[in-house]
């Protein structure tokens, strides 16, 4: 069986994870969860595993040295330079123009945390055994709460190891979202994708095709340099930006899923950190409450204190994020955590 090539998409600005997410080191790059960046964790996943090929990497040139600084050594790994940013369709494309038409790949966003590693590599056996019979692989994620802040995916038909999807939901209200949870047919949409390269790029030309043209004039026009790949910067600057999902995935009849229990979390904002550190052994106190840094607890529940350095002192507080990095203070409730990327400290950077 031929190995399946992992896609990792560097493409996010992490805002809000501001203070400690910036623009010159954002999201995927920092030691979030564990003592490796979320980067560094989407590379070792499938990594020393032969099933799966070296990885291809897609990010801007901005992060193009502390990418190949956090891989290392990793033997035969490429890294294609977006000459803009112009959303996960166009960066799947390249790869795909990249790669082998047979090719499957596994396309992940490197600033997710994945708990069951394990999980992950079996849910990616199944897709990409539904990738090499031409469906469009989303991984669908089992999910624990009615979550308003993820798009959905209804379960259709069963295909061997998974099931076609019946359709694509977008962020649902919290009534609805209650309701898919109780149904039982639903999955979250985490962004994660088997695709075989020929494919995916007969799909862009059918529902996007200057998309496709365009992304194959700046790979035939490109340049390789050591293990760098460098589209030419002209016809990808005059795409028309769009993500996979409105791009390929609500337009293809092959859609299909592979449901996945593997403590997966998008760390999208600090609750979501919160809850991650949460399920790690040992992070929270016995009232839930989260230190990174120096930090003192009284008569509080549920609260993240994260500090580079000024000691942080709660008192009475519940469901609250306290976060001191780089001489910023954030201090957000849980709720309010999903609008930290909109604060002017954030956006003016």
């Amino acid at each position: 069986m031929t190995a399946i090539h992992p896609v990792i998409l560097c493409g996010g600005s992490g805002t809000r994870l501001w203070p400690v997410s910036r623009k010159a080191l954002p999201k995927p790059f920092l030691p979030l969860v564990s003592e490796e960046t979320l980067f560094e964790q989407a590379v070792r996943r499938v990594a020393g595993d032969d099933r799966f090929a070296p990885p291809m990497v897609v990010a801007g040139a901005a992060h193009a040295d502390v990418i190949m600084a956090q891989m290392g050594d990793t033997p035969g790994a490429r890294l294609v330079i977006e000459p803009a940013a112009k959303n996960t369709a166009p960066a799947i494309a390249l790869a795909a123009v990249l790669l082998p038409p047979d090719a499957v790949m596994l396309v992940c966003p490197s600033d997710h945390h994945i708990a069951d590693s394990a999980a992950f590599r079996a849910a990616a056996l199944a897709a990409a055994a539904l990738a090499r019979e031409d469906y469009l692989v989303c991984f669908g994620i089992a999910p624990d709460r009615p979550e308003t802040g993820y798009g959905y995916l209804q379960r259709g038909e069963p295909l061997a190891g998974g099931y076609a999807i019946r359709r694509f939901v977008e962020k649902p209200d919290l009534a609805r979202a209650q309701d898919y949870l109780a149904s039982g047919d639903y999955s979250w949409n985490g962004g994660i994708f088997a695709l075989r390269a020929g494919q995916l790029l007969e799909e862009v030309a059918a529902h996007r095709p200057d998309m496709a043209r365009q992304v194959a004039q700046a790979v035939a026009e490109g340049r390789e340099e050591g293990a760098c790949f460098h589209p030419a910067a002209g016809p990808f600057a005059a795409i028309t930006g769009d993500s996979i999902d409105y791009a390929v995935m609500e337009n293809t009849a092959r859609a299909a899923m592979v449901p996945v229990d593997m403590g997966w979390s998008d760390i999208g904002n600090w609750a979501a950190l919160a809850d991650a550190l949460a399920a790690t052994p040992g992070a929270a106190d016995a009232a839930g409450n989260i230190a990174r840094g120096p930090a003192d607890f009284a008569d509080c529940d549920g609260v993240l204190a994260m500090s580079d350095g000024p000691r942080i002192s709660v008192v009475g507080l519940t469901d609250v994020c306290i976060i001191v990095s780089g001489g910023e203070v954030l201090v957000t409730t849980r709720d309010g955590a999903q609008v930290v990327g909109k604060l002017p400290g954030a956006v003016n950077q």
